[in-house]
């Protein structure tokens, strides 16, 4: 699963994706440095996997991970080929998600690409040419459907689901504003439509802002525009982000507690873009491995198993699974066993984020 990191040229973008992955991409101060994007695999932050580590102590220890993908600054006029839109709406096609960050400091050093700092025309000049690119998608999928309509009467739902976004679209909101149950989403399973795909925002805040970034009024601005599309932001300065990722433990936990923060803003948008594609961690635990494995919401036992082995899934009998919460409580799985806290669950049990499991199977 991936997802798309977006923004206009010169908003800390490719700062931000040098930092989360540590993959060094161009930042020079022009726009289209990025032009073919970088691709980053990054662990999913796991405190669970931390004191399951201090239990077990095994061999090695795994994260799960999430794909970044640093896309070129977008520019007006993108979705009728400007700059390099074309590759820009391609590359952003093929992610699952969208990561989109907006400038909300001034500074006379960084050029901004329209001359001014304003996070909600920025905005809207990025989803309004996703909205373009999606209308354009759109009216040649309403033709194909209005010439089956003549012989097939069933096409007049599907024509009305798409009239239905493209009015949405018209009037300038994006897709995922409009909501639709399940027949309607499998009408535009395969229109890909960039303005369906999950949306974080990322407000880049200087560093005397940060303290005090929730009050801020651009980052204010920002939290307003995302509610209307039921999506996240997170306020972060990028330049004491890409200063956090060079250092090492106890260095980086000074460096945080001298910023009166918890946890690296980056390490929130990590987890924040883990839960937008709708993922979450079953982990297993013992001395050769402790592991956190990623699953869809909503995974049955079986397929979860699978993840692991197919021949697990195939001769699965039974999945043993503990909390987490149980299990740290208790001190052991010998304990937890004991409590009677230690489940057996068949196939149809939906498996729950932090379930420590065992799978039963029979090949």
């Amino acid at each position: 699963m991936k997802i798309g990191i977006v923004g206009l040229p010169n908003v800390g973008k490719s700062t931000m994706f040098n930092a989360i992955t540590n993959a060094g991409a161009e930042c020079a101060n022009y726009p289209f440095c990025t032009i073919e994007p970088n691709v980053g695999v990054v662990p999913v932050p796991d405190e669970r996997l931390d004191e399951l580590t201090k239990m077990y102590k095994p061999e090695k220890t795994t994260h799960a991970i999430i794909e970044f993908v640093d896309i070129a600054g977008l520019v007006k006029g993108a979705s009728k080929g400007e700059g390099l839109g074309n590759k820009f709406l391609s590359h952003i096609r093929e992610v699952d998600a969208i990561c989109e960050v907006v400038r909300c400091f001034e500074d006379p050093n960084i050029v901004h690409v329209d001359g001014s700092i304003d996070p909600i025309r920025d905005i809207e000049t990025i989803n309004l040419e996703l909205i373009f690119a999606d209308i354009e998608t759109l009216n040649k999928r309403i033709d194909s459907v209005k010439k089956k309509l003549k012989a097939d009467k069933k096409c007049q739902e599907e024509l009305d689901v798409l009239e239905k976004i493209k009015n949405v679209l018209e009037n300038g909101k994006s897709a995922r504003t409009v909501e639709l149950n399940d027949d309607e989403k499998e009408f535009l399973k395969d229109t890909f439509l960039l303005t369906m795909k999950p949306i974080l925002y990322i407000a880049n805040v200087s560093e005397e802002q940060l303290a005090d970034a929730s009050n801020d009024e651009n980052v204010k601005k920002v939290v307003m525009y995302a509610k209307q599309e039921n999506a996240e932001v997170i306020p972060l300065c990028v330049k004491i982000e890409e200063e956090l990722a060079s250092l090492d433990g106890d260095d980086k936990k000074e460096m945080l507690e001298a910023l009166g923060l918890e946890s690296s803003g980056l390490d929130k948008v990590i987890k924040a873009s883990y839960d937008l594609l709708g993922l979450m961690s079953f982990l297993t635990a013992g001395e050769p491995e402790v592991r956190a494995w990623t699953i869809k919401k909503g995974t049955k036992a079986p397929q979860a198993a699978g993840k692991i082995h197919s021949d697990i899934e195939r001769g699965f009998i039974r999945a043993e699974i503990v909390s987490y919460d149980d299990l740290m409580r208790e001190g052991s799985m010998t304990a937890a066993k004991e409590k009677g806290l230690v489940r057996s669950e068949g196939k149809e049990y939906i498996m729950q984020d932090g379930d420590i499991v065992l799978f039963r199977f029979n090949v």
